[in-house]
């Protein structure tokens, strides 16, 4: 699936203010994949920091995060690409595991089920949002999610087929609609979800939560649609 010019896959990593959580993270991106760090307006010299670690990084100054994750992806050369926050909260180690259904061809987008290893790792008022918003996917498409899952897998000319407009915090969601309305075999896999290095920028500020329901809103108000990528 590569030759020796390409990695083996691309990692996407939307960065705002994570100098905290960088060396922790890009330590364990797998052997042969590449780092491709996404700064989107960070104050902490985080760019600097992940250049230095190793990392491609690219430049998103259009606040939100769906526009780092369209310019990662943008950036993205493998044939199969990651996404996956950039907050410590995750274990980019784990993402071979996640990759490989994708790989063998048994599914087209593999989402990481979140199950916390701490008390605080994952905050209360964040779990029912996120299980609600599990029954309003199943609702919208009949998919039978239990999270949605801010590490994923994909191949990079499916995702770039779904032609995702989302630049704010709806991205992920439009990304597994949009997936579904193109008969996307759809899986979920358990990772284990850490406490972040640093505060949230959107469940942890009332603004950002208030931002991130309008954008999900938004998302699940749009009308079915069969996109290039659909795959039925």
């Amino acid at each position: 699936m590569t030759d020796r010019h390409r990695p083996l896959a691309d990692v996407v990593l939307p960065c705002l203010n994570e100098a905290a959580a960088l060396p922790w993270v890009l330590e364990r991106i797998p052997p042969g994949w590449r780092a491709i760090v996404v700064d989107n307006g960070s104050t902490d010299r985080s760019a600097e920091l992940a250049a230095s670690l190793g990392a491609h990084v690219v430049g998103a100054p259009v606040r939100g995060f769906g526009a780092a994750c369209a310019a990662g992806l943008r950036a993205a050369t493998a044939p199969v690409v990651c996404l996956c926050d950039c907050d410590a909260t995750l274990d980019p180690g784990l993402l071979p595991s996640l990759a490989l259904p994708v790989l063998d061809g048994e599914a087209d987008l593999v989402l990481g089920r979140r199950r916390p290893t701490r008390r605080g790792a994952w905050p209360m008022h964040a779990r029912l949002a996120n299980r609600e918003l599990a029954r309003l996917i199943r609702r919208r498409t009949g998919l039978r999610l239990h999270d949605l899952g801010p590490m994923r897998v994909a191949r990079r000319k499916s995702l770039l087929d779904l032609d995702l407009t989302d630049r704010r915090s709806g991205y992920p969601l439009q990304m597994v609609v949009r997936a579904a309305d193109a008969g996307w075999r759809v899986r979920e896999a358990d990772v284990p979800y850490y406490p972040r290095a640093g505060r949230s920028k959107v469940t942890g500020i009332w603004r950002g939560t208030w931002y991130a329901v309008r954008d999900v809103r938004a998302v699940l108000s749009e009308p079915p649609r069969r996109p290039a990528g659909a795959l039925r």
